[in-house]
């Protein structure tokens, strides 16, 4: 199997040196290996899990560790036997085969958060909406390790519903409505007296009836509830009619405006800065990255000399530390601009939700970010790293 240009330079050095006495040992030359197809197959560690490690035992190596790369872990176990290796591989595949069928999970309450670490104190990594289908990885305690329809992997305890591939599929062909208010209730009844869960935008469930005032819906674990009719839409129809435009971009980023700050957030309960320009887009029918280091990936390029007459409304500008000579740039920040020399941002330091201007006459006037700004990209007209929501393909 072809390796990455890295990965073959590398597997070349290891069999030159090896050619000499004190040449690496197998633990060394397996652990270049691992190195060069993790670089090329599961760089980001969000996305793709790939701990592998090579243990050195008389004349063969034990590889330990766990992947739900497959193709990387064949590619392994092929480039190790190319190199005369003798391995054994006790390496741990996801979904962990104790789960046995029920892989998949659909998130049951409005906001879940989802951490780090399987621990209350890990910090809060990302959150998933109601509705939001999940690959379940493995167990560790009452905590399981997920993975959202954009890749993130992170830790859940509870929130949403275990499920076999059947049930999976029987919920995914249902057909269901996806809220569109910010935030609001599903209720016990028409009456709309009694509260059976809270909702935030794009919460999607079930759908049993309809009248003119009220959807009677089903929440992913059961519930049954009502809606208001004015607050949801079908979600087959909505599917069928979002467009991601400038306007319509904008439109949604001002009705999250003032939601507070929230590291991890990405609901109109709190937002970070790239989980309000993910809100943004996903309820306009694209899916971006997640982090703003991943984003900045996605998209095609507009500026990178604060050029700022050449930026549309629904551009991504994006913030953070310049590359040196001896440290790689790092993304720290995200805002959508909206035009008239301002975008729109979740800057931490604020608590919420804001609008900032690149004009030092304005009195919105952002000189931090101004200094710390480096690009911006487009996600309206480009497919790079962006899925439609039509075109998501679930596990």
């Amino acid at each position: 199997m072809r390796l990455c240009s890295l990965g073959a330079l590398l597997l070349l050095g290891l069999l030159i040196a090896c050619s000499k006495p004190d040449g690496p040992s197998l633990a060394d030359r397996s652990g270049l290996i691992i190195d060069s197809i993790k670089s090329e197959l599961a760089p980001d560690k969000r996305v793709a899990l790939f701990t592998i490690e090579a243990f050195e035992k008389i004349d063969t190596v034990v590889l330990r560790g766990e992947t739900d790369q497959l193709t990387a872990k064949a590619q392994l176990l092929a480039s190790l036997n190319d190199a005369g290796i003798a391995y054994q591989d006790s390496i741990q595949s996801l979904p962990a085969s104790y789960l046995e069928d029920d892989t998949l999970g659909v998130v049951s309450i409005s906001v879940a958060n989802i951490r780090s670490q399987p621990k209350h104190s890990g910090e809060l990594a990302t959150q998933a909406t109601m509705g939001t289908p999940l690959r379940v990885l493995k167990k560790q305690g009452d905590w399981h390790l997920v993975q959202t329809p954009d890749k993130y992997i992170s830790w859940m305890q509870g929130s949403f519903l275990p499920m076999n591939a059947d049930t999976f599929q029987t919920w995914q062909e249902a057909e269901k409505v996806i809220y569109t208010n910010p935030y609001g209730f599903a209720y016990l009844d028409e009456n709309m007296e009694h509260v059976v869960s809270d909702l935030v935008m794009g919460n999607i469930m079930k759908v049993k009836d309809e009248n003119r005032r009220v959807y009677w819906v089903e929440l992913p674990d059961g519930r049954e509830a009502y809606v208001k009719r004015n607050e949801a839409v079908m979600l087959d129809d909505w599917l069928a009619e979002v467009k991601a435009t400038e306007e319509s971009v904008v439109e949604t980023a001002f009705q999250l405006m003032g939601v507070p700050y929230l590291w991890g957030g990405t609901s109109a309960k709190g937002v970070d800065c790239s989980g309000y320009t993910k809100t943004i887009y996903f309820m306009n029918g694209k899916v971006l990255p997640r982090d703003a280091s991943q984003q900045v990936h996605a998209g095609e390029l507009v500026d990178e000399n604060k050029n700022f007459k050449n930026l549309r409304p629904g551009d991504l500008l994006f913030f953070g530390r310049s590359a040196t000579d001896s440290t790689r740039e790092r993304v720290t920040h995200v805002g959508m601009w909206i035009g008239n020399d301002e975008f729109i941002h979740a800057p931490g330091l604020e608590a919420h939700v804001r609008i900032s201007s690149i004009n030092s006459e304005s009195k919105n006037y952002d000189e931090f970010n101004l200094n710390r700004y480096l690009r911006t990209k487009r996600m309206l007209t480009s497919n790079r790293d962006i899925l439609t929501l039509k075109d998501v393909k679930l596990f």
